[in-house]
């Protein structure tokens, strides 16, 4: 479990410390308040530790290995022309420095960079021990209509997709899960393949179908908002999105229409209730009371939840940090959706 993050002058953070809940976290703000930084650079930190983590046969962390590895998974998930671009440049403060805090105190994790760097990361404290489960970032866009020789294309050819992407791929790629966990995945998942009328399938020549009653569809003739779902069902039914773990998903609404949100809605807290601590960005208020909605009706099995407002005022951004959705003043701007149906019905009227 990832307990907090300090960033210090990275990006439009000048100094912010972020403290997380270990079910539910939901970043609030409107475009260009760095929403998708904080989910990226969370998740790229993670990703490195991981891709250590689940060697059979992990070597012990070392400051050389992480040096260049951090340096290298930033720029491929930022995808800046240079890593020290994403340090903020201030007057005698060139210097960006980011803290991640864990449950497990061996895998506490701080590093900087400065304007002018470009390969290398300096590490200041150094985890004894990796992460042993890889994360999960969910992009924007769907991905199972590029999965077909996306990997071999994106690991042989310089592409300018963020290595999210393919890292996103690796995981849709993974054989089904097996054992004493598929009567539990089966849960998580049968509710999205009520929703997409169907099941999604690899075939043998790496590319994904919608198998339902009516035949088989492939991806491309697939409406968006259903291939969205079924990344989310595939996760699951591989076990990425089973146990423990992280999922990072920016903007799970878009594409999506109401009712597909209500279902994601439900699904996001099905995953954090099986043990995945899950980050999410948002700016649509629709998902935000659909989240409220679902955690009132299953009450009985309350889930942790924080809420974190981002807003930009006269330049300086403002982090509001609260358990209760109400609390974040942000909101209020995000109420122009309901502030939009009010002045429809009065000119109907």
């Amino acid at each position: 479990m990832l307990k907090s993050m300090k960033l210090s002058r990275l990006t439009v953070f000048s100094d912010v410390r972020l403290n997380f809940n270990k079910n539910l976290n939901v970043i609030i703000g409107e475009n260009g308040t760095g929403k998708s930084h904080l989910l990226k650079i969370a998740y790229a930190s993670i990703a490195v530790s991981a891709k250590e983590g689940i060697k059979a046969n992990p070597p012990s962390p070392t400051k050389a290995l992480l040096q260049t590895s951090l340096a290298d998974k930033i720029v491929g998930v930022f995808r800046p022309e240079a890593l020290g671009r994403l340090a903020s440049r201030k007057q005698g403060r060139e210097r960006c420095d980011i803290e991640l805090s864990f449950k497990d105190s061996a895998l506490d994790l701080s590093f900087a960079f400065a304007t002018n760097s470009k390969s290398e990361v300096s590490v200041d404290k150094l985890p004894t021990a990796w992460v042993d489960k890889m994360p999960v970032f969910f992009p924007t866009r769907e991905l199972l209509t590029l999965y077909p020789g996306f990997i071999s294309l994106y690991e042989g050819h310089y592409l300018e997709f963020e290595e999210t992407w393919r890292d996103l791929c690796l995981l849709l790629g993974a054989p089904l899960q097996r054992g004493p966990k598929e009567n539990r995945i089966r849960d998580l998942f049968a509710p999205l393949e009520s929703a997409m009328g169907g099941k999604i399938d690899l075939d043998k020549n790496g590319r994904f179908y919608l198998v339902a009653p009516s035949g088989r569809m492939e991806m491309p003739l697939v409406a968006e908002g259903l291939r969205k779902l079924g990344m989310l069902s595939r996760l699951i039914a591989t076990g990425s999105l089973v146990d423990k773990g992280y999922l990072f998903w920016d903007e799970p609404e878009a594409n999506l229409n109401p009712k597909l949100i209500k279902e994601v809605a439900k699904t996001i807290l099905a995953i954090c209730s099986s043990g995945i601590q899950t980050f999410i960005a948002t700016h649509s208020l629709f998902l935000l009371r659909e989240i409220e909605i679902q955690l009132k009706i299953n009450s009985e099995k309350p889930l942790g939840t924080k809420y974190f407002g981002l807003s930009r005022d006269d330049g300086e951004l403002t982090v509001e940090q609260s358990s209760k959705l109400d609390d974040i003043k942000i909101i209020s701007s995000l109420d122009e959706e309901l502030s939009q149906s009010d002045r429809y019905m009065e000119l109907e009227d």
